[in-house]
Order: structure tokens, then sequence, then C-alpha cells
């Protein structure tokens, strides 16, 4: 198998894995408003505040977040300022582009073992949210290592397609604009 069908099959399995992490993703977003609809019906109608959902809803959030971090690389949703780099030539630009794709490897690899760490941490030592749910703390926090390891995948899989001169898949628009 060559190193291009390789790089592909990659790219087909990540795509299906980052898809999912957005339905994920939206899903956990729609569960947000639904409870605080809940929530606004319960203190304004029964007078009945609850004590969750403010807790469940900023770690569905939180959740969301995470995974949505490789969704929005692959499209090219995120945030770019390109000043300098549009007054490039195409392959300086696409040799700058590597080499921030490398250095964000390496930093989201740091923020990844990081987050790990205090994982296992928080699972080892029992520790739970200081409220009245006594959440396992170790469940919200394992989305930072989830949504850091897809978007380790996602730039990687950027950086693949840059080396070998493949052309990026049409949901990405190289002008960094979403379509």
């Amino acid at each position: 198998m060559k190193s291009k069908d390789m790089v592909l099959l990659y790219d087909r399995i990540l795509g299906r894995v980052t898809r999912f992490a957005a339905v994920l993703a939206g899903c956990l977003l729609l569960f947000t408003a639904l409870i605080i609809c809940y929530e606004i019906v319960m203190r304004d109608v029964f007078h009945s505040p609850t004590e969750w959902v403010l807790e469940a809803a900023t770690y569905a959030v939180i959740i969301a977040g995470f995974l949505g971090l490789a969704v929005a690389f692959r499209g090219n949703a995120h945030v770019r300022v390109d000043i300098f780099a549009g007054r490039f030539a195409p392959e300086t630009k696409r040799r700058l582009d590597m080499a921030l794709n490398l250095i964000s490897f390496l930093l989201f690899l740091i923020f990844m073992t990081e987050s790990m760490d205090l994982v296992t941490a928080s699972y080892v030592y029992h520790k739970l949210s200081p409220s009245i749910l006594r959440f396992p703390l170790f469940i919200p926090q394992f989305a930072l290592v989830l949504g850091s390891f897809l978007l380790l995948g996602e730039i990687a899989r950027r950086f693949l397609f840059e080396l070998l001169r493949l052309p990026l898949g049409p949901e990405e628009n190289q002008e960094g604009k979403v379509r």
C-alpha cells in the first residue's frame, strides 16, 4: 500500500470519527439547551429551582467545546490571523502552514499529556465536584484528553496532506473561511 493510499485511508477513518464527535457535541449542546429551559420553567413557573442544572450544563458545554476542536480544525473554522501570510508566495505559505501545524501538534501533545495526568489524578484520588451533585471530575476532564487527541489526529492529517501535496477535502477552504 502506497503512502498516499495510507494517508487517504487515515483521512477517511479520522473523518468518520471527527463527524461522530461533531454529532456528539451537537447533542450535548441540545441537552444543555433543554435542561436550561427545564430550569427556567421550574424556577419561574413552579418556584422550585434546581440545584444540578448549572453544573450539568457547564460540563456539557465544556465537553462539547473540546469535542468540537477537531471539527473546527478540519473545516478551517478556527480563528486564523493571516495579515502577513496572505502576502507570501503559495509555496512559502505552504511551508509556513506546515511549520505552524508542527508547532501546534507539539503544543497540543503537551496539553494532552498534562490533561491525562489531571484525569488520572482525579480518578485515582476520587476527586468529586464541590457541589451537591458530587460528580466524578475525571469524566468532564477526560474531554480535554479526547478532544486534544482528535485535534492531534487532524493536525497530523493536515500536515501529511501538505507534505504529500494532496488536495484537501471539500469541507475545507484554503482561505480559512467557513463554507
